[in-house]
């Protein structure tokens, strides 16, 4: 892909405010942007997050009033919600490693040294700083799933506009060690969105970009 394409694409994408509830994303291209977050980057490659692709027509209605009543929950093709591991576990840490084990063809007696150092640094770090480093990393991975939308012409809307405890409770996460950050729907513009004949507004380069020498 040319670097134009990639800046029309970017230009191209806004948050939308108004969903075309007749138009659906592809199953191709929905797995492809499953696999925008599969392949997203985190801290050690831990991947401290789930997301929870919300296909029950019923469960986005029951979470549309806990995100202050916006349509684009029940009017997007699809919703996803993303979830961050609330508390970091020894058992967490042996899954990862099992996984690296699996996918590499190693032992997991040579990843102990990794194994000692992730417990010392995830397992034993204060709770509360490891809930903020988990959020952070959820998203990193929005992140991708956004440029990759863009990339594809889908339209997404990234939203913190709800209630985490109402979502939580909905989605029963309570007692799974998992808990909602944020959600993003994703579909293509209904016409009558007048937000898509806005003009971008950022600062320009100069306020933004500084180059150490």
């Amino acid at each position: 892909m040319a670097n134009n394409q990639i800046q029309e694409a970017l230009e191209w994408r806004y948050a939308v405010k108004k969903f075309d509830p007749t138009k659906k994303i592809s199953d191709k291209d929905f797995n492809t942007l499953l696999e925008s977050l599969k392949l997203a980057p985190s801290s050690y490659g831990v991947q401290p997050w789930k997301f929870l692709v919300i296909e029950n027509p019923k469960v986005r209605e029951e979470l549309k009033p806990v995100s202050w009543g916006q349509t684009q929950i029940t009017d997007a093709s699809h919703q996803i919600v993303f979830l961050y591991k609330d508390v970091m576990d020894e058992a967490f840490v042996q899954k990862y490693l099992e996984r690296i084990a699996e996918v590499r063809g190693a032992s997991l007696e040579s990843l102990q040294g990794l194994k000692d150092m992730l417990i010392n640094n995830l397992v034993k770090a204060p709770e509360e700083k490891i809930r903020v480093w988990s959020q952070r990393q959820a998203y990193i991975a929005m992140g991708f799933l956004l440029e990759t939308a863009a990339l594809l012409k889908i339209d997404a809307t990234p939203m913190e506009g709800f209630s985490a405890s109402d979502y939580d409770r909905i989605l029963k996460l309570e007692g799974t060690g998992w808990k909602s950050v944020a959600t993003v729907t994703l579909g293509y513009r209904h016409s009558e969105d007048s937000f898509q004949n806005l003009k971008k507004v950022r600062f320009a380069d100069e306020a933004l970009i500084e180059y150490v020498k």
